[in-house]
């Protein structure tokens, strides 16, 4: 299987090996050495599950190139793909030809420094009628930035292409000087919640803010279209906790979905070692910065160097070493069926796609396409095709669909 990259300028073809459709397979699909190999799993299962014993032949074929950098896809109802990028601008992209659009007016002003930008893009429930999405972004403020979440509708006369009634109905808070663990994603609930995850700001002083219910770092938040708390959300009646937040504890939370039954579930960015992924409920904490698998960058110990603690929740499955979360998709077409009730996780770090097949509300195996490029989103496609956006550090993205055989 072949594709083709532009890297840097110069197109370079890549060729990918997957196992045939029925090969017996053994092992784990990570092989390194962890970064905390003292620390052990809470249960089976709970890191480096087994391959499945057969896995398809996946096929990449490049939809567009020489883009600009990606952050986020969201396919439209005839079939174009909007896309933001970190810089600040959207677009929308064709299928037909990898044609994008020019860059939509009416966006505001990002903060793109370091991992900041212009982030997700999720279409409202009514957007056939409605034409509205919600957009999170890096927002510069008085004293520094924070994530916030925008809505708007998106207009097109003459092939001309804006947003109008520009609104910022929520922003994480505080405000804060610097230029990493923005987070965030954008999930729809079945009955139109909103669920925002955002980082912790990654620096010492505002990581422990994750364990604050009157901060919004380090959190999920669950609010309705206009931006409010939800009157069921579990803090509201708590005398200084945010009445948005839906769960607590958490690091950088760049991948979240929703599984066939409508709940949601993430996967944040660890330490070095410690993705983790999660069904966040209401209410629950999940640990960071007091518990943590995983070390810190310098190869200190997280905290106490504990991986489990009273009060605070097992992460449903980690990594270590980390995959680097970004884009994540709940599978349940037919196009690929070995895939069917699976988790589809872009790997920054792992530079493929990561497939963690369910048995319940547990991982039993997990898979990945290596496709020589970090992911940043993932979405699938009316058909069944799996849509990545890869992004190059030197700048740039590419759009691949991937499909069986």
């Amino acid at each position: 299987m072949r594709t083709n990259f532009l890297l840097a300028g110069t197109m370079l073809a890549v060729t990918f090996l997957a196992a045939p459709a029925c090969a017996q397979t053994a092992g784990t699909a990570e092989t390194a050495a962890a970064n905390a190999p003292d620390q052990t799993p809470a249960f089976e299962n709970q890191t480096r599950a087994p391959l499945p014993e057969t896995m398809p032949e996946i096929s990449a074929d490049v939809v567009a190139e020489g883009l600009p950098q990606l952050w986020a896809m969201e396919f439209l109802p005839d079939g174009r793909i909007l896309v933001t990028t970190k810089e600040g601008a959207m677009h929308v992209v064709l299928q037909e030809n990898g044609e994008a659009s020019p860059p939509i007016e009416g966006v505001p002003e990002v903060a793109s420094a370091g991992q900041g930008g212009l982030l997700d893009v999720a279409l409202a429930p009514d957007f056939e009628s409605s034409n509205r999405i919600y957009f999170s972004f890096s927002e510069p403020r008085e004293g520094g930035n924070g994530t916030s979440v925008a809505t708007a509708r998106l207009t097109e006369e003459e092939g001309k292409l804006a947003l109008q009634d520009v609104n910022v109905i929520f922003r994480q808070m505080p405000t804060y000087d610097g230029d990493k663990h923005f987070g965030s994603r954008l999930v729809f609930g079945p009955q139109g919640e909103l669920y925002v995850t955002v980082g912790e700001r990654s620096d010492r002083e505002t990581r422990v803010g994750a364990q604050d219910l009157g901060s919004g770092f380090g959190k999920i938040f669950r609010i309705d279209a206009e931006g409010k708390a939800l009157a069921d959300n579990p803090f509201v009646n708590e005398e200084g906790a945010l009445p948005e937040i839906w769960s607590y504890g958490h690091r950088n939370l760049q991948s979240a979905t929703l599984d066939g039954e409508g709940r949601l579930w993430t996967v944040e960015h660890g330490p070095k070692g410690g993705d983790e992924l999660n069904r966040p409920e209401a209410g629950k904490n999940y640990g960071w910065p007091k518990v943590s698998y995983g070390i810190e960058y310098s190869g200190d110990p997280i905290g106490e160097g504990i991986t489990a603690l009273e009060g605070t929740e097992q992460p449903v499955y980690y990594w270590d070493p980390v995959i680097g979360p970004s884009g994540m998709a709940y599978y349940d077409a037919d196009a690929i069926p070995e895939w069917k009730g699976a988790f589809l996780i872009g790997g920054l770090v792992s530079q493929g796609l990561v497939v963690l097949h369910m048995d319940g509300d547990r991982v039993s195996h997990e898979e990945r396409v290596p496709l020589d490029a970090r992911i940043r989103d993932v979405k699938v496609a009316p058909d069944g095709t799996v849509f990545v956006a890869t992004e190059h550090r030197s700048g740039g993205s590419t759009i691949l669909r991937l499909v069986k055989g």
